[in-house]
């Protein structure tokens, strides 16, 4: 759940980026990308910490 969560808020977060600095449509694409992995990884590691604590 955190992870899609992660996926979705980093690609908006990351087009929000790009727009802002004036990126055309590959930039941002890829800023939207970055930022979704980025944010999906730090969904898994508190995905993983949640599912330790309460296991």
């Amino acid at each position: 759940m955190y992870v899609l969560a992660g996926i979705v808020i980093g690609a908006i977060w990351g087009d929000w980026r790009a727009r802002k600095r004036q990126g055309n449509g590959l930039d941002r694409a890829q800023y939207a990308a970055v930022h979704a992995i980025g944010l999906a990884l730090i969904g898994l590691l508190v995905t993983i910490l949640i599912n330790r604590a309460y296991a």
